[in-house]
């Protein structure tokens, strides 16, 4: 496993998104198979994990810190985030009163005295615009609650305004071969600022293995029923904003480009770790088999450049105008 600088803190450039270590929103998950999963994601290299306050309503926080309790993991990240809990909910969350509590609430669950990151959790722009909860964030950080604060975003725009914030060392942002925005919007800028970025949705809520077809079907509870339209939160989390249909149209016509001996998969993800602004990517697992597959694309080498032109135009030519939701 490689490593990259997190503000001068060595990190797995791949990591392990825990949204899915809740329960319910990718299926059902027990405990034993998510402590599997962290484990084998440990024992492969990986030293950043990022879960939130809401995923399985704490469930993940609990997940994860009931393993670092058990195993002591040398040398791990643990990265959160709040703002999205429903008590006291929108728009007292982004009181520092109810900041300060979610937070407490997290290091309780995590079993931790100081949050490695805590990130504003794809909060409203106004909120970001306003700037009222970056000073929580600055007194948080002071009382020594939080080591580091960022945010996860949905937009290039909500990235542009929290860069403008002191302080801020991190964002996390939807980033992968249907979402392609963010190399000209924001790389160049994030790195002249020195911003770690944290990206999210790596293979596209599963498009990007190239394993669905038109009818795969998921459980009621997965964000892949119930959100793939954004009735329930921004339809970008979801199949990265495109109709699902078109999502598996568009993997198939990636498969020929996929070099010989590789997976789609491998090649969506080693794409994004060929671009230096990139500090970790944070694929979710619900399997052993995955987590193998994730943290593979570490050892492989670079695609061509031949390659990145031919994805870059494939993305302007099928995909860009496709795209829902905030970009």
């Amino acid at each position: 496993m490689q490593t990259r600088l997190f503000q001068g803190t060595p990190v797995s450039e791949v990591g392990l998104g825990c949204w899915q270590l809740g329960g319910g929103d990718w299926g059902a998950l027990d405990d034993s198979a998510a402590r599997a999963i962290l484990h084998a994601a440990y024992e492969r290299g990986v030293t950043f994990f990022d879960t939130a306050d809401v995923y399985g309503g704490g469930v993940s926080e609990q997940r994860v810190g009931a393993w670092l309790a058990e195993t002591k993991p040398a040398g791990v990240f643990v990265a959160t985030k709040l703002g999205r809990r429903g008590d006291p909910g929108w728009p007292e969350n982004f009181s520092y009163a109810a900041m300060r509590q979610h937070t407490l609430d997290s290091l309780s669950r995590l079993g931790v005295e100081q949050l490695d990151l805590t990130q504003l959790h794809c909060i409203p722009t106004d909120e970001l615009r306003k700037g009222e909860v970056f000073d929580s964030l600055r007194q948080l950080q002071s009382e020594g609650l939080i080591a580091r604060f960022g945010a996860s975003v949905e937009s290039m725009e909500e990235a542009l305004v929290c860069l403008e914030q002191e302080g801020l060392v991190s964002l996390q942002i939807i980033f992968n071969l249907f979402r392609q925005k963010p190399i000209t919007a924001l790389f160049e800028e994030a790195k002249a600022k020195n911003v770690a970025l944290i990206v999210r949705l790596p293979l596209a809520s599963g498009l990007l293995s190239g394993k669905f077809t038109a009818q795969t079907q998921f459980a009621p509870s997965d964000h892949r029923t119930y959100n793939r339209d954004g009735a329930a939160f921004n339809v970008g989390e979801t199949f990265a904003g495109l109709p699902f249909e078109r999502g598996v149209a568009l993997a198939e016509q990636l498969k020929p480009l996929v070099p010989e001996g590789w997976t789609l998969a491998q090649l969506a993800q080693r794409w994004i770790l060929d671009f230096d602004a990139v500090t970790t990517v944070i694929p979710g697992a619900t399997s052993l088999a995955q987590v193998e597959s994730n943290v593979s694309v570490s050892a492989l080498p670079p695609l061509p450049d031949t390659l990145h032109e031919q994805l870059a135009a494939f993305y302007e030519a099928g995909v860009r105008e496709h795209i829902r939701g905030p970009y």
